[in-house]
């Protein structure tokens, strides 16, 4: 391991010029997503030295202005003179993009996250301002900067302390995030938890100070990604109680799983992580840990005689249900598909994976004999619960050959054959889908009514899944492929894909129990951005010949705030979709003008499980537990019972 990290190790690629143009290309979004983003690419910088063994405390701080901080005890950032710029060290990182310690020299990071070395730059050039505060050398250097522009020289002073690391500060500039610039706190806990659950023995210190009294969290896991897991199937219950864990460095690429499998669990959660960027395309090292788990439970099953000569093997979906699991891989050379890092695409990494983790997984079968038994039993019901789907399956197909149109009766559909510029709206009941059909533009509107409530999905097998009517009429009428198959887009008939409930507790049960089942059968939709929530009114406000639509109880009684005292007013409660109008409904729900939508985003996969988990699963203590612990943060005001 070297120390040798000064201004020749940091290489110019090219100008920061593009940046403020196209920040899309660069941070993917400037909506929240983006906003968040910039937090990520500083974060990353600081786990880059704890990568290298420079650094184990990374402090991250939302200031009272809104700002963030983020503090590391890393090398600090070099500041003598670059020999290409003729600036500092630091200035160059700062102002140049593709500048940085990662593109090869001997800097000492074997593998980083940040390889395309765009990211303090990017934050740079997309701030009102930036602050920067580095410690090494005995001296403290400080800099500023105001949207990318560095503001004076590099100050340095000494430092009687021995401390080292770098600080840096920066406020998003709203000429940009023309949305706001506000973080949101669960989001970025979400993923600093997840940092130091894939960075045993970092501690990560997160504090938020908007709040009168600042609140503190600290993230800190020797265990890793095993309490990873462990954290994953807290609602959960264990088949075995250990958890599988391998973990080893081949051809300098370093890999760790974490594995088990859970009794009340009908589906795989399976993360994948290179470099600590979550890979939610997939890609080889995931590709790998599927192939051995289906090679090495086959031919454990062989060996037990649990599958006879004559008998096919399972199928890897078979294997995997019920399971959850993390596989973290570090590579020094990544090749990730485009900006946003999502797919790793190393072949060799495929290879690696499956040989490693094949050897550490039959040497621990070896010798936990029960457990594998256990998992062959799970595995094995569910290869005969997909039997029995298959067959239900066939039946839907085999109907749907004799009648005359495969698409639903009930769907009243677009004109539109163009995916891209359709949509369709998921409506409970006739009456609100007699508003939809008579409301929307048929051009690129379709309405699917549902009648009553679709099945939960966490508690029912598939066989059942085909059997049900709505859940048929839903899967033909988004052109959707069987549970397990490759998830194809370019049969997916809209892709915008919009629930549309009354706002109501049955609404909200509806739209929980679709989610659940996009979530658990086509997790891809969701992955993608396909899933919408639409946001109808919950009052007509009407005072002499205007009226305005209001979408919650705070809204209306703003409204009503700014009328006089004694002002004559009447107040409509929308109770459900059917009681409006379709004009209305067009102007405030469904007009692109007018609407309001919220697209369903899974930043924090873990979270998510375990939601779903504990709300829509089989077990009522945990359930009963998160409805007393989060109820009175609720808002019950409306709740209709």
């Amino acid at each position: 391991m070297t120390s040798n990290y000064g201004a020749e190790q940091i290489q110019v690629l090219e100008g920061l010029d593009p940046v403020r143009k196209r920040p899309g290309m660069y941070i993917g979004t400037t909506g929240p997503r983006g906003l968040h983003h910039l937090v990520y690419e500083v974060v990353d910088n600081a786990i880059d030295e704890a990568l290298a063994g420079y650094c184990d405390h990374i402090e991250v701080e939302i200031n009272a202005d809104g700002s963030v901080t983020v503090t590391d005890n890393g090398r600090g950032i070099p500041t003598d003179i670059h020999p290409t710029t003729g600036k500092s060290a630091l200035e160059t990182v700062l102002t140049v993009l593709h500048a940085g310690g990662k593109f090869g020299g001997d800097s000492g990071y074997k593998v980083s996250g940040g390889l395309h070395g765009v990211g303090v730059s990017v934050v740079n050039a997309l701030s009102e301002w930036v602050e920067v505060t580095v410690w090494r050398d005995k001296k403290v250097h400080t800099q500023r900067f105001e949207r990318g522009v560095p503001i004076g020289e590099l100050q340095s002073k000494p430092d009687h302390e021995t401390r080292t690391g770098t600080r840096v500060s920066f406020l998003p500039d709203t000429q940009i995030f023309t949305g706001g610039i506000e973080f949101d706190y669960s989001t970025l806990s979400g993923r600093l938890r997840e940092l130091a659950y894939l960075n045993a023995g970092v501690k990560m210190t997160f504090t938020d100070h908007r709040p009168d009294e600042p609140h503190e969290e600290v993230y800190f896991y020797e265990g890793g990604i095993r309490q990873y897991v462990e954290y994953m199937c807290r609602e959960k219950e264990a088949l075995h109680k250990d958890i599988i864990y391998v973990s080893g460095e081949r051809n300098g690429i370093q890999i760790e799983v974490a594995l088990q499998w859970c009794i009340d669990a009908y589906s795989d959660n399976l993360l994948g992580f290179a470099n600590n960027i979550r890979t939610i395309d997939g890609g080889t090292h995931l590709e790998g840990l599927k192939a051995v788990l289906t090679r090495t439970f086959n031919n454990l099953a062989r060996k037990r005689n649990k599958i006879k000569e004559n008998e096919p093997n399972l199928s890897g979906e078979n294997i995997r249900e019920g399971l959850t699991g993390v596989i973290s891989v570090k590579v020094p050379e990544p090749e990730f598909e485009g900006q946003t890092k999502t797919k790793l695409g190393n072949t060799e990494v495929r290879g690696l994976v499956d040989s490693m983790v094949g050897e550490k997984l039959n040497e621990f079968l070896e010798f936990n004999l029960p457990i594998g038994d256990s998992i062959l039993e799970k595995a094995i019901q569910a290869f005969k619960a997909a039997e029995a789907a298959r067959r239900a399956r066939d039946l839907v197909r085999r109907k749907s050959v004799l009648e005359s149109s495969p698409l639903p009766g009930k769907l009243a559909d677009c004109s539109s054959r163009d995916p891209r510029e359709s949509e369709i709206y998921l409506v409970e009941g006739d009456s609100a889908g007699g508003s939809a059909k008579q409301g929307r533009d048929r051009k690129f509107q379709a309405i699917l009514p549902l009648r009553g409530k679709i099945l939960n999905i966490e508690k029912t097998d598939d066989a059942k899944i085909y059997k049900n009517n709505e859940v048929q009429s839903l899967i033909t009428a988004l052109g959707l492929g069987i549970k397990g198959e490759e998830f194809d887009p370019s049969q997916l008939r809209y892709h915008r894909i919009v629930i549309m409930t009354d706002a109501d507790v049955d609404g909200s049960h509806i739209r929980t129990l679709l989610l659940t089942f996009f979530y658990r059968y086509q997790r891809e939709l969701v992955d993608q951005g396909y899933i919408y929530i639409a946001c109808p009114p919950l009052y007509k406000l009407e005072r002499g010949k205007n009226h305005y639509y209001c979408y919650s109880e705070r809204e209306l009684q703003q409204k009503i705030a700014e009328f006089p005292a004694n002002a004559n007013y009447t107040i409509q409660r929308f109770k459900g979709l059917g009681e409006m109008m379709p004009e209305q409904l067009w102007d405030t729900t469904m007009n692109p003008e007018t609407r309001t939508m919220k697209r369903v985003e899974i930043e924090d996969a873990a979270k998510a499980e375990e939601l779903f988990t504990i709300l829509m699963g089989d077990r009522v203590a945990p359930r009963r537990e998160f409805i007393e612990t989060h109820g009175a943060r609720m808002n019950l005001t409306d709740l209709d019972i």
